[in-house]
């Protein structure tokens, strides 16, 4: 069932608490517009606060996860009312790219990284630029083997301005992040599964089944508990041993004290299946 719509994308819900975002524009090879990120960076706040939602997954639709920028945002207004426009010309084009950027190109990134729920990216075909962008920027990525992995700006000139140079670090390090962007590198899935880039591929009939069997798994896990180690995790790659301890031990604080973990306890002992997360059913 389909609970909502934006600019180029359409959301449906899953039990248990799974909702997916899927990109509906495949003759566009579902490109970005700023309209779009806009809508997508408004979804994901609304997401972080229904308690319904437990795990999103972002999927694309025909040939292309997200194959970039749709380019017509670059274009002047005469292209219509419903896209953000973002002339090229003129004194103030500078700061509007500036302000552009970091409000919708590396907002969205930054939202989606920022969620304290668990992301999946599904991805179904070409995943290049922004589409990459947002795919590292979710906690999973699940590939098809029809999927392509690139950055590419340069072919056109550009850089990845959207973050997506700060989020290839992350997995594959400066040296490895040099080769890539600078030599323009379109990868295949299993290319990318050996560089880091993605945690499993899988035929393309399979990926859906694949892709909701693991959001299943993580929705059913202890909600409170993966959420606050999902950031200390993200956190850890950035911080000193000892700031990183200072940040499990206050969140632990408050985790060990969760009815998640007395159940989790009581489980144990048990030799039982832990039924977490009776708090969001309440």
């Amino acid at each position: 069932m389909v609970v909502e719509q934006g600019r180029g994308f359409e959301v449906t819900r899953h039990e248990p608490g799974v909702a997916v975002v899927t990109f509906n524009q495949p003759e566009r090879l579902n490109g970005m517009t700023l309209g779009m990120k806009r809508d997508l960076i408004e979804l994901v706040t609304e997401l972080q606060f229904d308690d319904d939602v437990r795990v999103v997954v972002f999927i694309g639709t025909g040939r292309a996860f997200c194959a970039g920028d749709g380019g017509t945002d670059y274009m002047d207004e005469k292209h219509g009312p419903e896209l953000v426009p973002f002339p090229r010309l003129g004194r103030r084009a500078p700061v509007r790219s500036y302000g552009t950027l970091r409000t919708f190109s590396q907002g969205l990134n930054r939202s989606v990284r920022e969620l304290d729920k668990l992301t999946i990216a599904a991805l179904n075909g070409f995943a290049i630029q922004s589409g990459l962008s947002l795919a590292l920027a979710c906690d999973f990525r699940i590939a098809s083997t029809d999927a392509r992995l690139g950055s590419a700006t340069l072919r056109m000139g550009f850089l990845p301005d959207e973050g997506g140079h700060w989020l290839l670090v992350q997995y594959l390090g400066v040296g490895r992040t040099i080769d890539f962007v600078m030599r323009q590198r379109i990868v295949s899935a299993e290319e990318a599964l050996e560089l880091g880039l993605v945690n499993e591929v899988v035929a393309p009939e399979e990926l859906m089944t694949r892709t909701l069997g693991l959001a299943e798994e993580l929705a059913n896990g202890p909600q409170v508990a993966m959420r606050m180690l999902k950031h200390a995790v993200y956190h850890a790659a950035e911080q000193s041993f000892d700031l990183a301890g200072h940040e499990i031990a206050a969140k632990t604080a408050v985790s060990d004290y969760h009815e998640d973990a007395e159940e989790g306890r009581a489980a144990f002992w048990a030799k039982r299946p832990a039924d977490f997360n009776r708090w969001l059913e309440d």
